[in-house]
């Protein structure tokens, strides 16, 4: 089977993430997380931190690895010798957005694929962005991040549950 790529900001990962990573490693033989910059978001957790956080929680998962990703996705994808990029879609609203950019990479690459799996029903309301704001406001996030993720984010919002 060839590699495939798994990108994304992870800014943090999340237990949906984490699902679609693990989905993807029983299909491809190989398959890189690609931890992006992306410019027009503002992180919480900086690259090497979001980094750090998916090497732990993928370490059980021996045909993944984790990199980052500056850069055209597609510059990187043949870099790597991948033939396929894998991307999790959770609703409609998610779709639009990731069929134009495979619809573009396609474009720059005919050779590479993009690959959608749908989240399971019970991480499809999880995004980043929501994980973020409870944890602010001193909310739990267990069982929606790993552990390790939801410490990180007390730590950074100096929040306690």
């Amino acid at each position: 089977m060839p590699i495939a790529v798994c990108p994304g900001s992870f800014d943090p990962v999340t237990d949906g993430h984490l699902d679609i990573i693990q989905r993807a490693s029983g299909i491809f033989d190989q398959v890189i997380v690609a931890v992006a910059v992306n410019p027009s978001k503002n992180s919480l957790f900086s690259l090497e931190e979001r980094v750090e956080m998916l090497r732990e929680v993928c370490s059980r998962l021996h045909n993944v690895t984790v990199d980052s990703l500056e850069g055209l996705l597609i510059d990187y994808v043949r870099a790597r010798g991948a033939r396929c990029i894998v991307k999790g879609l959770r609703a409609i609203s998610d779709f639009e957005l990731e069929f134009q950019q495979a619809l573009m990479n396609s474009r720059l690459a005919p050779d590479v694929e993009t690959m959608f799996l749908m989240t399971r029903p019970d991480h499809s309301f999880l995004s980043s962005t929501m994980i973020k704001q409870v944890v602010s406001f001193g909310g739990d996030v267990a069982g929606m991040v790993p552990p390790l993720v939801q410490n990180r984010l007390r730590e950074k919002f100096g929040t306690q549950r």
